[in-house]
């Protein structure tokens, strides 16, 4: 049974949502502000997070923001705004992912799904060699899910990792925005190949040195992304 915390002012809405959870046998904690919200997030201790982005008070962006300060718990939005601008904001912010409302149970649930599956070790490193790859100055631990830098832990999102998982499988290697999107977010249609580019944006900030002249995960203009190849 998966534990979803969901963060929504609108009472009609928020009894929607929690009714088809509960239907797909999720245990849920509804509140409708993000400072309960956070204050839920410990107490109730969530497998992941559906978070509205229009809250009374703190922001879903602010609370999406300080969620990703101390944990990389899965996080999805779950937002009325659904402009390109919108999306963006909020995957830049943190998030695992990004669905508009209305939607059905079906869609949210699928969607959870897919994200919570990034977490599971099997599958987050499902065809990807085993053991612990070193890189540069970058060491991934593929049986632990765990990333280093420079010796360091490097704290990484369940689709950071899974995509640097998959891009560092196959280096050098180009995968188009789409191919990403099938295999990592196990999203088929074009309009969310911004999920790939903000999730490319987080990733380099941690684990590049200077994001703007990336090593590890590099652009090939008008096809997509590659892995290395890393200089000596």
């Amino acid at each position: 049974m998966t534990r979803v915390l969901l963060i929504e002012d609108d009472p009609a809405v928020r009894r929607g949502v929690v009714l088809g959870l509960r239907r797909y046998g999720h245990e849920t904690e509804a509140v409708g502000t993000g400072e309960d919200g956070l204050e839920a997030l410990a107490a109730f201790a969530p497998d992941l997070v559906l978070l509205d982005l229009m809250l009374p008070g703190m922001s879903g962006l602010e609370v999406c923001r300080r969620i990703r300060e101390t944990s990389q718990i899965p996080l999805v939005i779950l937002s009325a705004r659904g402009d390109d601008m919108d999306v963006v904001i909020g995957l830049e912010a943190g998030a695992d992912d990004y669905v508009v409302k209305p939607a059905s149970g079906a869609l949210i649930e699928a969607r959870m799904r897919a994200v919570l599956r990034r977490v599971a070790p099997a599958q987050a490193a499902a065809d990807a060699p085993t053991g612990t790859t070193s890189v540069g100055d970058l060491e991934i631990d593929r049986g632990a899910l765990r990333v280093r830098k420079h010796g360091a832990d490097v704290p990484l999102a369940p689709s950071e990792m899974k995509l640097l998982l998959f891009l560092s499988a196959a280096p050098e290697q180009t995968f188009s925005r789409q191919q990403l999107l099938e295999d990592v977010w196990e999203h088929s249609y074009y309009g969310d190949a911004r999920l790939v580019d903000a999730c490319v944006m987080r990733l380099r900030a941690k684990i590049e040195d200077d994001a703007r002249h990336p090593v590890y995960v590099q652009t090939v203009r008008g096809f997509g992304y590659r892995f290395g190849p890393v200089p000596a």
